[in-house]
């Protein structure tokens, strides 16, 4: 077992921790707050990855159309529309799985569908071109 002195927004803890060999699980015990700490903790740094760009599909050229992206990250379960089918304001068009949840993808305003830019099954992130109305 081994002792560490963590701070958290000022305060500081006094937290021990079971090393786990293999399948064991570990056990915490419960932190206490140290008014003072013994001796100088060591010092960690946390860095944030940079921030990347999402990527596109790319839209047909010329369309000129509105487009629907996937409002969150997750994976197309099902497709409502195909392409040619005109869609209504508010009609669901795509089935996307989230977080063990099935959401529906609404159109934001009423068209033809141009462009379908993934395929049942796909896995998509936030910001990815699902559909292009024209």
């Amino acid at each position: 077992m081994r002792k560490f002195n963590i701070t958290v927004n000022g305060k500081t803890y006094e937290v021990e921790v079971d090393e786990v060999n293999g399948n064991n699980t570990s056990k915490a015990s419960a932190y206490t707050p140290v008014s003072q700490v013994a001796s100088e903790p060591s010092q960690a740094s946390v860095s944030t990855p940079a921030e990347k760009p999402l990527p596109q599909k790319q839209v047909l050229e010329g369309c000129g159309g509105e487009t629907i992206l996937a409002p969150m990250p997750g994976n197309v379960i099902d497709i409502k529309v195909k392409e040619g089918d005109v869609v209504n304001k508010n009609d669901v068009v795509f089935i996307l799985e989230a977080m063990k949840m099935q959401n529906e993808i609404r159109a934001s305003k009423g068209g033809k569908v141009v462009q379908i830019a993934v395929t049942k099954g796909s896995s998509v992130n936030t910001g990815d071109l699902l559909i292009v109305l024209n």
